[in-house]
């Protein structure tokens, strides 16, 4: 069927009344839609694939579509499909650098406000780039002082090094300060994305262990160890998601779950469903005290990798 389905933004009618988002019962382990993983569509079709297929929340990734920066148009969508948003993602990738502003400190806070007035109780962060020297010295201190004086969790996540297509001896560029890996520094609060961690050639389940319980929130996606970022449906790439998923539980681990998965080559909405709902499929299964072994079937559509999401 075609992906035909648009949101306030593309031209449908207008906003329906508001009404407050349902109460629902959580599991354990919430497991999210992060918004990014139906790029390029919209956020309204993310809300609307996730009551769909029955997640149990929504991570709003902040981008150039403006139902991500806005409050208001949030909890219209929460509340029309009956799905909350549970954490936001600042827009600290490259292809958000012009969203708020340039300077990156403002747009922290300002995530940050936006999670306050949505009701989320997460704001993922990427570490800054090297040529944000500036926010970079007063990073890990903005971000500790935000979390206290707004009891939001501020989660810092895990990135990789930058790699060259083609090696030929030359090094890694490392495009983070104070760096791209969260066990060298002392942030309060991590994300770990899993993707991330195949780019760098790291273990997902040893990255739950050093952790320890400053792991906060997961980022569920897979990877084979490319140089670029793929966010493969968990359980096409070489990463421990399962171990991950259930070492989680077996810990008795309390924070968000969220499928962050590339799906920009689908071409119908049927082919962006499939992959939404192996990665939910994948993450239940394991996320009980008793798994069950799952295997995602094979993308009806071609792969592309993302960016550093």
């Amino acid at each position: 069927m075609a992906d035909q389905t648009r949101n306030a933004h593309d031209g449908e009618a207008g906003p329906a009344p508001r009404r407050p988002v349902p109460e629902r019962a959580l599991p354990d382990i919430p497991v999210t839609l992060s918004t990014a993983s139906v790029y390029p569509r919209r956020a309204a079709f993310a809300f609307q694939a996730a009551a769909e297929l029955g997640y149990d929340g929504v991570e709003v990734m902040v981008w150039s579509d403006p139902a991500t920066q806005d409050a208001r148009t949030l909890q219209h969508l929460a509340a029309v499909h009956g799905v909350p948003v549970r954490s936001i993602h600042a827009p600290t990738l490259l292809v958000s650098q012009r969203v708020w502003g340039r300077p990156p400190a403002p747009k922290l806070r300002r995530s940050v406000d936006l999670a306050l007035e949505v009701g989320a109780g997460t704001v993922v962060v990427h570490p800054p780039f090297r040529w944000q020297y500036r926010y970079a010295r007063e990073f890990q201190d903005q971000v500790r002082e935000l979390a206290e004086d707004t009891g939001v969790t501020i989660a810092v996540e895990n990135m990789y090094p930058w790699r060259p297509r083609k090696h030929r001896g030359r090094r890694d560029y490392m495009a983070y300060l104070p760096g791209w890996d969260p066990t060298e520094h002392g942030y309060d609060h991590v994300t770990l994305d899993l993707s991330h961690a195949a780019c760098a050639g790291q273990d997902g389940l040893e990255l739950v262990k050093v952790f320890g319980d400053r792991l906060r929130h997961v980022h569920l996606a897979d990877g084979s160890g490319a140089a670029r970022d793929e966010h493969l449906v968990p359980g096409r790439g070489n990463q421990p998601c399962d171990l991950v998923l259930e070492e989680l539980v077996s810990r008795g681990w309390r924070g968000d779950v969220v499928v962050e998965i590339a799906t920009r080559r689908a071409r119908t909405a049927h082919e962006r469903h499939a992959d939404l709902e192996a990665a939910l499929t994948y993450a239940r299964s394991y996320l009980q005290p008793e798994p069950r072994e799952y295997t995602p079937p094979p993308p009806e559509h071609h792969h592309r990798v993302a960016d550093a999401w």
